[in-house]
């Protein structure tokens, strides 16, 4: 994609702050950070959604990420934990679409959070969530994996 800020930064066109790089994904640091350290973990090749990514990239995504959590935690930053975010689809709060995942360290009174909507306290029934649960196991045996 020509237009794409994070195809652009893992072709070495675009400056960035590269802590980790390998012929599957580049990890960088956030421009705009949670806190300081905050990392983003982007497959080299352009996928706009998880759903286009194929599941080993994936899986090593999440594996390059690991690593890098433990980094952050011996790295000498405030680091007291560790949150992974990844966000697939603007209602998800994607900004850039190319599949990234945040890794960021996170530490008492950093002022980040969570806001839960308001009907989060109102637990489903049973049967609802078993209903989900069935429409969910459907949808996973009718779709296509991707080697």
């Amino acid at each position: 994609m020509h237009d794409c800020i994070f195809c652009t930064i893992a072709a070495g066109k675009a400056p960035a702050s590269i802590v980790y790089q390998d012929n599957a994904c580049i990890a960088f640091l956030d421009i705009q950070p949670v806190n300081l350290g905050h990392l983003l973990v982007i497959p080299n090749a352009h996928a706009t959604y998880l759903a286009d990514l194929d599941e080993a990239t994936g899986g090593h995504l999440f594996r390059v990420a690991q690593r890098l959590a433990n980094s952050l935690r011996r790295s000498g930053l405030p680091c007291e934990g560790v949150n992974l975010f990844l966000a697939d689809g603007e209602a998800a709060m994607q900004e850039v679409l190319h599949v990234h995942l945040h890794v960021f360290p996170r530490f008492a009174g950093d002022g980040f959070g969570l806001r839960f909507g308001p009907n989060y306290l109102n637990k489903p029934e049973r049967a609802v969530l078993d209903s989900a649960a069935d429409q969910i196991r459907r949808a996973l045996d009718a779709a296509p994996t991707k080697p």
